[in-house]
């Protein structure tokens, strides 16, 4: 696959980024600038329900916007090819900060931080590490998916325990490199 089109603009596709439960994310470029180019997947996930896909995309980014947390903003929705374009942010995700032992104190404070906003609006975000770039100090969510508040899916109770060496985050590195 050397291009994709959204909405009939043809993007060059550089690399993966990332496989998700919704779909696979392409860093994909267009006339000198960077692009996030999301393909929605129609793959099983036994853990997680999914409606139209790239409507609850599209929905889930108008309730995030409110909140005002840090995030890339939605340039594009191909509906009849199930793409997004989004602003690509560079940095490394928290999880390859987390891998390389350079995680910072600030970082999860932000995260706090950005949680007190989804949840005053009664919500959460998919708190894993993959889903937050850092960037001049700052974290951004780069996933637009949110659900519903619920306590057993706060970053308290559930995401803050792969935001540092712990058990948990450590297994699921040895559960990715034995899927490899």
């Amino acid at each position: 696959m050397e291009s994709m089109s959204v909405n009939g603009k043809e993007y060059e596709i550089i690399k993966l980024l990332g496989h998700g439960k919704g779909g696979y994310s392409y860093l994909a470029g267009r006339h000198g600038k960077e692009y996030v180019l999301k393909q929605i997947h129609h793959e099983p996930c036994d853990y997680y329900q999914f409606g139209n896909k790239i409507e609850a995309e599209k929905s889930a980014y108008i309730k995030l916007c409110k909140t005002g947390i840090r995030m890339p903003q939605m340039l594009e929705a191909d509906e009849e090819r199930e793409r997004i374009l989004k602003e690509y942010i560079e940095g490394p995700t928290v999880y390859e900060l987390v891998l390389a032992g350079r995680m910072k104190d600030k970082y999860t404070i932000q995260a706090r931080e950005m949680s007190s906003k989804v949840y005053a609006a009664g919500l959460n975000i998919d708190y894993f590490p993959t889903n937050f770039i850092v960037r001049d100090e700052k974290i951004y969510y780069v996933d637009y998916e949110c659900n519903d508040y619920m306590d057993k899916w706060n970053f308290e109770n559930w995401g803050i325990k792969y935001w540092s060496g712990t058990e948990e985050f450590w297994e699921h590195v040895k559960k990715q490199a034995g899927q490899k």
